[in-house]
Order: structure tokens, then sequence, then C-alpha cells
């Protein structure tokens, strides 16, 4: 029996995951759980859970809680995400967060010697040397839950990584992947949010659209599988029917193939090695397919993505500009405050003018997190 602490609840991967839970109660115990904004999640999720410990985004939230379930222990904000994952109760973590704040909590449940399940991109773009140190130190166990690196993670079993060559990521191509690059001007949010293949959150969906998504999933793979950045590659597959491939030293190509369902890496991020039933889950019909498409990924079209190779490869502090100023550009794109390709524009500014430190410490990240926030929010004050 394995006991869950679930970050990010209410978001798709938690409420997928929650779906994995329930569908395997013999397997998987839920004793904790995070939510932000949407409160009403909390009563859906305590329904059905009566779990002891629960974080809200925010203190007036947690009071008001405190007075409707007094059974429950409530806490709130970054110290609360600590807190939780602080549980002696707790032998996994299931971190689903989105952005930033997803890295302090990873970081403190390795210290406190819980596994991780991971959906949490920014963990690894931003602190993945740390990461990765406290993990060898810690000796606890990470296994990914994107798509793309459960696919990798999967194709990698029984193969030794001295035969590794390459890894290959694939990318849908995102809403915007039939428009040139001179129709992507007057691009609406509705437009953006409109993914082909995948259902997501509003964030990951936007990065998905400039590609950013998957030069973080490069950063991402990385660190998860110890591969330099000029052996991992990027091709575009519109039908995401394969996930991802490894290429061995024989130039064999091994590839994990399915339907578009999140739960299928959230449940084996959970059961590895064991391969558990997928409750109705939908077996991938090849012969209905007829055909797979590929193409390789035109980096004048998505700059973004050669942006997230360079500043992989420098390291440093380089990947903590790049993440935060996304963050807070994607979210002035949702609110309607810039054009489309104003978020790259605003990226590209933060990069230049924000100093760069290649002996960064963990504390100069956090730093570093802070103040490109500021500088992007002066930059979307001052029209940039």
């Amino acid at each position: 029996m394995k006991k869950i602490i679930l970050l990010g609840a209410s978001g798709s991967i938690g409420t997928q995951t929650l779906d994995v839970i329930g569908h395997h109660p013999d397997h998987y115990e839920l004793i904790a759980f995070s939510v932000g904004k949407r409160i009403e999640a909390v009563h859906k999720i305590l329904a059905k859970w009566p779990v002891k410990y629960v974080c809200v985004g925010s203190y007036e939230d947690q009071k008001l809680l405190e007075k409707q379930y007094p059974q429950v222990h409530f806490t709130s904000g970054d110290e609360g995400l600590l807190e939780l994952v602080s549980l002696e109760e707790g032998d996994w973590v299931v971190n689903a967060l989105v952005g930033f704040v997803g890295l302090r909590p990873t970081l403190c449940a390795i210290e406190h010697h819980k596994n991780i399940a991971l959906a949490n991109k920014e963990t690894l773009v931003v602190g993945g040397r740390f990461v990765r140190e406290s993990i060898e130190k810690y000796q606890v166990q990470l296994t990914p839950i994107d798509s793309e690196h459960s696919a990798i993670f999967q194709c990698l079993q029984g193969v030794r990584r001295s035969d590794v060559d390459r890894l290959i990521i694939t990318a849908s191509g995102g809403s915007f992947r039939d428009k040139k690059r001179d129709e992507l001007a007057n691009v609406t949010v509705k437009e953006a949010l409109s993914h082909p293949n995948w259902q997501m959150g509003a964030k990951i969906t936007i990065d998905s659209a400039t590609l950013m998504n998957k030069g973080f999933e490069v950063i991402e793979a990385h660190y998860l599988f110890d591969m330099d950045y000029d052996h991992i590659d990027v091709l575009i597959h519109r039908e995401s029917i394969i996930h991802s491939l490894i290429q061995t030293r024989d130039t064999a190509l091994l590839a994990q193939m399915g339907t578009a369902d999140m739960r299928l890496p959230i449940q084996y991020a959970l059961s590895y090695p064991n391969r558990d039933e997928l409750v109705n889950g939908e077996v991938c019909d090849l012969s209905a397919i007829h055909a797979l498409h590929f193409e390789k990924v035109d980096v004048e079209r998505f700059p973004l993505l050669k942006t997230a190779y360079d500043c992989g490869r420098k390291e440093g502090n380089a990947c903590a500009v790049l993440n935060a100023a996304n963050e807070v550009a994607v979210g002035a794109f949702l609110e309607g405050r810039i054009a489309f390709l104003d978020i790259e524009k605003l990226i590209m500014k933060a990069l230049e003018n924000i100093e760069y430190k290649s002996d960064a410490s963990l504390e100069d990240i956090y730093k570093t997190d802070t103040y490109t926030r500021a500088y992007v929010n002066d930059l979307l004050k001052g029209g940039f």
C-alpha cells in the first residue's frame, strides 16, 4: 500500500491521479492533498477521501474550511505545502503543481525520504542539478509523469544505459502547428487553448503552442536520464500516438505508443515496475490509424525551443530566468494583456538583460526567479 500526498489535486494531472487512486484502493491510499483557488474541489475530494491533512492557497480559505471540517488539519500557502510533504504518514508525493512553486516542495519531500512521482516540469527545469544531487544523497525514487518522459522511461527498461545513443521527444506541434509565422500576430487566447490532441491546463497548453513545453521537456530529459543535449532531439508527430522514443547504438528505435490518456503515465509512475490494469483505458487500435506522420521542428517558426536548448547548455541561473519570464508572459497572454508573439519578446528581453550566474547556488535560483518576475512585470507596465 503506497500512501500518497497529492500536490495540485484540482488540476488536470491531479484529478486523473485521483481517478487512478480510486480505481486501485488496494494499492494506494490518499493521505493528504493540496489545491490552490478551486475550493469547491476540496469539498468533492473530502466527500470521497476523508483525509486528515489539506493545504489550500490562501490563509482566508484555510480559516473558512477549518470551521466546516474541524476534524481536518488545514494549512495554506508555500509553507503549507512544505508541511504536507513532511508528513510521516506519506511515502510518495505526486507533484502535479504548475510552475516554480513546485521546486521547494520537491526538495523538501526528498529530504524527508519521500519518493517522487513528478509532473511539475519546473522542478527539473530550474533546479535539476539540485534535485539530482538530493536524490542521490537521500536515495529515494523519482519517476516521471509527463507522457514523453514516461515513454522514454518505459523504453529504457531492460536496456543498458551505455547502449542508448539518443532520446527522441515527440511533439504534437500545438494549437498553431498549421499556421505560418506571420499568421500568429493576432491569434486569440481561445484559439491558443484549443489543443488538437490533449486536454491540459491553460498554462501548459500555451507552452505547447510556443513549443516552450518541448524545450522544458528537453531540459527535464537531460536531468532525468543523464543525457547530454546534443543527443536529445525533438520531432513533430501530429497524431500523438508515439509518445517518445529512444535510439540505441545499433540504430534500433524503441517507441512507446498508446492513446492520449495521461492516466497511463500517472499509474506507471506509481506502480513501477508493475503494470496494473488501467480501468476504463482504451487500447490504441493501430488498424484504424492508417498512417503516422513525423517532421523536423522549424526553429525559426518555434524559436523558444532553440532558446531552451541554449539555456540548458549554459546551466547556472539561465533556466530560472527562462522559466520565470515565461510564466509571467504566458499569464499576461491568458489575461489578454499581450499578443501571442509578445511571449517570446518578453522572454528574450529577460535573458538579454538579467545577470547570468554560471555558478548559481540554490539561493541564487530563488533570487533570480523573484527578480525576473519583477523585471518582466515592469516591462508589461511600460509597454516594453
